[in-house]
């Protein structure tokens, strides 16, 4: 117990560092900044400081589902880089994108919203941070795809609380995506049953299993496949 509450008390200092540490940069909303409190959000975006690769056709952004993946091995090819960070948000992503566009990818695909869900995040408030993101990437000639936000499953703690909030909200996604001919890709159809991600494809819950990306991964293969690419 002594040890357990010693390591509860160094994480709370290392996370109290992180937050002194980081700036707010872009034009995320003022206080819309949990994700300063992350620290894989810092660790992250050090590395992508660092990395050499100056283009990559596809780009995949999101947060731990989507960086639980190697995304060049599960397409099969060398153009696709992967720009998720773990417990990331939408506000995260916003403050990020300088990292997506010096890539000049052709195409970026989007999944977010859970960590701001979960967070108590208002949905208008994600939605808004979500669209300005999609925004960003329009204006810089890169083709959006929205991807649906995951239902969680029955071992991922709140979830029949928080899996109405996912299906609002996907389908503010959906109608935005409509009405903008943006493309929308809607994995829970795969994935899940009663509005509740299946066992069969996550092993806490919320992270996805090797089942689940291979779908994912299929889904993306044609959407590239419409676009050409």
């Amino acid at each position: 117990m002594k040890k357990l509450i010693l390591l509860t008390s160094i994480i709370s200092l290392f996370f109290c560092k992180e937050i002194l540490s980081m700036t707010i940069t872009n034009d995320a909303p003022a206080g819309d900044t949990l994700y300063l409190a992350n620290p894989n959000y810092k660790l992250q975006t050090g590395l992508y400081s660092v990395y050499k690769t100056k283009h990559a056709n596809i780009v995949m952004l999101g947060n731990s589902i989507t960086h639980g993946v190697n995304w060049f091995e599960l397409l099969g090819r060398n153009d696709v880089i992967e720009r998720g960070i773990p417990s990331d948000n939408v506000a995260g992503f916003l403050n990020r994108m300088d990292f997506v566009y010096k890539l000049h990818p052709k195409i970026c695909f989007v999944m977010g919203g859970i960590n701001d869900i979960y967070s108590g995040i208002t949905l208008d408030a994600l939605f808004d941070n979500y669209k300005k993101v999609i925004e960003g990437l329009r204006e810089k000639g890169i083709i959006p795809v929205i991807q649906a936000t995951l239902y969680v499953s029955p071992k991922w703690h709140n979830a029949a609380d928080k899996n109405p909030d996912v299906e609002k909200f996907d389908q503010m996604l959906k109608n935005y995506a409509k009405l903008n001919k943006i493309e929308f890709l809607d994995l829970n159809p795969y994935l899940t049953s009663n509005k509740f991600l299946r066992d069969e494809f996550t092993f806490d819950g919320l992270h996805l299993k090797a089942e689940a990306y291979k779908i994912w991964g299929q889904q993306v293969e044609k959407i590239l496949s419409k676009y050409g690419l």
